[in-house]
């Protein structure tokens, strides 16, 4: 098999991983035509670094041959899907041609479980290896790790990684055992664990040198099982906490060919995996606890409002808010109020009292804030914070679809993250 076919069949493959997500340009060229540079669907995709630089990486399985038989996977053992696979030279001379050309910065690389979780892991780690030792590469680089790999090829891994990622796939064990049975939700947090005491140990001790010093990450899948959100948060929470992850990422369920009678038959509202990546947000940066997020008892996110501003009017007992008193903790649950916008207002307030003007001259939202603050010159009216009145002023008005509107169940091509 050529390696143009390899890299049509791998990119595809690895589309299905959320830890490193397709920036959704356009099918473009110039071959034959005006103009210069192109877009090309084979496997590159943009990423964000953690200062927010945008970062193309050439994003591939080494192999869709698999021996497991994930349901919700497309490369299970039992699927249909094309296979190929490359060698590991493939893998470094395409990296290499990539960057020489400028179209990519890094590398993303995972692969399915082909003789055993060790061999696949050395495949993995001699890829990265071998850019770093051979041929001085300097990019960035994404390996994902095997669970149940030899503790020694995953510290290799680190060494030449900047980002190592264990998906954990489904938010409980129970859902993990029934649709994957040859996983193991343990085996993959002990991985983790062990990610997360050698960073520590480096951290501990600078001249021991680098590992993986962009972090860890996994990835949930939304939908292919009964969990609710309130589910896939607290799962979440766990794994921040006790693994210290750079990143959760949420991708949800696609129904694929043949699938399992055990899998739905519909995807989830994309809107439900935007809302919950709004939730990780207030986990991670806003002092939100899975449990507080959550306001509807049936445990599920409100897909038609934000879930800062569906806290907010859940608990009016806590605002409006005295932008002049209140504590930093008490700002970053205000809606329309960013962690930029706080530590600005907390500055301004140490000179001067704040007025409702600054709210704009700060770049807040203040069409979201203003029935949550009080300011020296503002306070909103009595009538208009009731949360029955408010709630209609957030939420769109539905309106018939239109004939070429994209399908509302199309899912997003581009997801920030590395």
């Amino acid at each position: 098999m050529d390696i143009t076919k390899k890299l049509t069949i791998l990119a595809d493959a690895a589309k299905y991983d959320a830890s490193c997500a397709s920036s959704g340009a356009a099918d473009r060229g110039s071959t034959g035509n005006a103009g210069i540079g192109s877009t090309s669907r084979m496997g590159i995709c943009h990423s964000y670094a953690p200062d927010g630089r945008c970062i193309s990486l050439l994003k591939i399985l080494l192999t869709n041959f698999c021996l497991y038989d994930c349901q919700y996977c497309v490369n299970r053992r039992s699927s249909d899907v094309p296979r190929a696979r490359f060698t590991v030279q493939e893998v470094v001379q395409l990296t290499l041609d990539f960057y020489r050309r400028n179209y990519i910065e890094g590398l993303f690389l995972s692969s399915g479980i082909i003789r055993s979780p060790d061999y696949t892991m050395e495949e993995l780690t001699r890829a990265a290896r071998t850019l770093r030792e051979v041929h001085d590469f300097r990019g960035y680089i994404h390996l994902k790790t095997i669970p149940d790999a030899d503790e020694r090829l995953i510290a290799a891994a680190g060494r030449y990684a900047d980002r190592l990622s264990v998906n954990i796939e489904m938010p409980t064990a129970e859902s993990l055992t029934a649709l994957a049975p040859e996983k193991n939700a343990m085996s993959i947090k002990i991985t983790m664990g062990r990610i997360r005491v050698r960073r520590d140990e480096v951290k501990a001790e600078p001249r021991a040198g680098t590992f993986a010093p962009a972090g860890q990450s996994t990835q949930l899948i939304v939908g292919a099982d009964a969990s609710t959100d309130h589910t896939v948060l607290r799962t979440a929470e766990t794994l921040y906490g006790a693994y210290r992850l750079r990143r959760v990422y949420y991708s949800a369920f696609s129904p694929i060919p043949h699938a399992s009678a055990k899998l739905p038959t519909r995807a989830p509202p994309l809107l439900r995996e935007h809302r919950l990546y709004q939730a990780d947000w207030l986990l991670r940066h806003y002092g939100f606890t899975a449990d507080e997020i959550i306001v509807d008892a049936s445990g599920g996110l409100d897909l038609d409002l934000d879930p800062k501003l569906a806290w907010a009017l859940a608990h009016r007992e806590h605002f409006p808010v005295d932008l002049n008193r209140a504590a930093r903790e008490m700002l970053l649950r205000v809606p329309g109020l960013g962690t930029r916008n706080v530590q600005r207002l907390i500055a301004v307030r140490r000179q001067r009292k704040i007025r409702y003007a600054d709210l704009g001259r700060l770049r807040c939202d203040t069409k979201k804030a203003s029935p949550f603050v009080i300011t020296i010159d503002y306070r909103p009216a009595l009538a208009s914070c009731e949360s029955n009145a408010l709630r209609p002023a957030f939420v769109a008005a539905p309106r018939q679809t239109g004939l070429f509107d994209a399908p509302c169940n199309q899912r997003p091509s581009s997801m920030p993250g590395v």
